[in-house]
Parts: C-alpha cells; sequence; structure tokens
C-alpha cells in the first residue's frame, strides 16, 4: 500500500508532504469537465462555455455551464455540476445581500472570496468532501474588469485571460499567444471561442458554445445568441 494511501480518507489530514489528497482529487475531476474560457480587457469581459447534450432529446436549459451572478458579474464552471450549482446560490446570494445592505453592487473580490471561503470550509472538517468544480468569476465594478479563477481549496488567482476543464493547457497556450489588452469585445469573444474550440477538438459546433458579455461603457451582463455565436464561431 502506498503511503499517500494513508491520508487520502480524511480531509482534515495532511501529508508529510503538506498535501491534501482529497483537495488534488477534486482538481483532477475538473480538469475532466468541459472546457470554459474567460478574457477581459478595458472595454469589458468575455466568458465562453461548452454545454454538450448527452442526446438529441435533452433540454439544453437543464445543462449550464454559464451563470448569471448579478447584473455586473457572471460565472462559468469546470468540473461537477451539482457542486457548481450551490456555489452559484450562494454567489447570488453575496449579491443581493451586499446591494441591500450597502445599496451598490458587489466588488468582484469580495464575491470571489465569499465563495472562496465557503470553499475552504469544505477543505477543512470531517465528514465531507471538497466541492469537485472551479470556476471563472469575471465581472465590472467600481475599479474596472475582473476575472478570476477560483478552485477547490478555496484559493484565487487574478488573470487577463485563462481556461479551464480538459485539456486547459493547449486553452491557455492560444491565450498567450494570441491575447493582446488592446481587443474589442468582438476580438475578445473570438479568441474565447477559439480556445475552447482547441481544448474540446474539432467536432465542436456553434450551437454547443455559450457565450456571454458584459461590457465596461454598460456594465451590463448579456449572453449572446447562437447566430452571434455562429458569427463569431
Amino acid at each position: 500500500m502506498s503511503r499517500g494511501r494513508e491520508y487520502d480518507e480524511a480531509i482534515t489530514i495532511f501529508s508529510p508532504e503538506g498535501r491534501i489528497y482529497q483537495v488534488e482529487y477534486a482538481l483532477e475531476l475538473v480538469k475532466r469537465g468541459a472546457p470554459v474560457a474567460g478574457a477581459y480587457t478595458k472595454d469589458g469581459v468575455v466568458l465562453a462555455a461548452v454545454e454538450i447534450l448527452s442526446n438529441s432529446l435533452e433540454d439544453s436549459r437543464f445543462s449550464k455551464k454559464l451563470f448569471e451572478l448579478n447584473t455586473h458579474v457572471a460565472t462559468v464552471i469546470a468540473g461537477f455540476s451539482p457542486d457548481a450549482r450551490v456555489l452559484v446560490r450562494e454567489a447570488r446570494l453575496a449579491c443581493q445581500g451586499h446591494t441591500m445592505t450597502y445599496d451598490e453592487p458587489i466588488g468582484i473580490e469580495s464575491l470571489v472570496i465569499n465563495v472562496g471561503d465557503l470553499l475552504q470550509q469544505y477543505t477543512q472538517n470531517a465528514g465531507i468532501r471538497p466541492f469537485g468544480v472551479s470556476m471563472i468569476i469575471a465581472g465590472i465594478d467600481s475599479t474596472g474588469p475582473h476575472l478570476i479563477s477560483i478552485d477547490p481549496s478555496g484559493s484565487y488567482r487574478g488573470y487577463k485571460a485563462t481556461a479551464l476543464g480538459m485539456n486547459s493547457e493547449k486553452g491557455r497556450e492560444v491565450l498567450e499567444k494570441k491575447y493582446n489588452e488592446k481587443m474589442d469585445l468582438t476580438e475578445l469573444t473570438k479568441l474565447c471561442i477559439e480556445t475552447i474550440k482547441t481544448a474540446y477538438g474539432n467536432a465542436l459546433k456553434p450551437e454547443n458554445i455559450n457565450v456571454a458579455v458584459i461590457s465596461s461603457e454598460t456594465k451590463t451582463y448579456k449572453k449572446l445568441s447562437e447566430d452571434e455565436v455562429k458569427a463569431n464561431f
């Protein structure tokens, strides 16, 4: 029996190498999820997600990877969708609670901290498991556009552009080569779509992609129609 086996059944125990195996297993689950991507420039933020239906009879409204959290902020998820629903609900409650208390939209990093605190709690208590999902949370607050990735451990990092899910390394390679801070929202949309196409493979069709844009001018979430996605495919 490997030494790691002694430490991977209880998430409250660090291994001698300082690892929490259950969190690492959750991160592996994220790597098997459908690709998602996000990017921002001064003009706004773009989020894109692959949403594949298991058969032609499935209703696409119940297979979501892209969620509006408030009018100025949205998220895409990679990993276990039931876990994501819990985090999306908590994020929406945080948005609403902040607005009711302070009469202003919540800051993007403040929202991420709220979600991260919940994720972290599920890495330190016995009898539970970490959330098997990572999120890209993006939006526009009083300080401008932001795009932040958060993982099952509760840690987060800010990016100009990033990708999650399967073959995310290939997606990030596309972003590193082609991202430019001077891009407008149309160019950014095409780049995000190209990123998840590269990660998923050539079989991807426009109807399998959902894209949302939040403009710096309007600070308002807009989900692109299928025709608009096709125009940027």
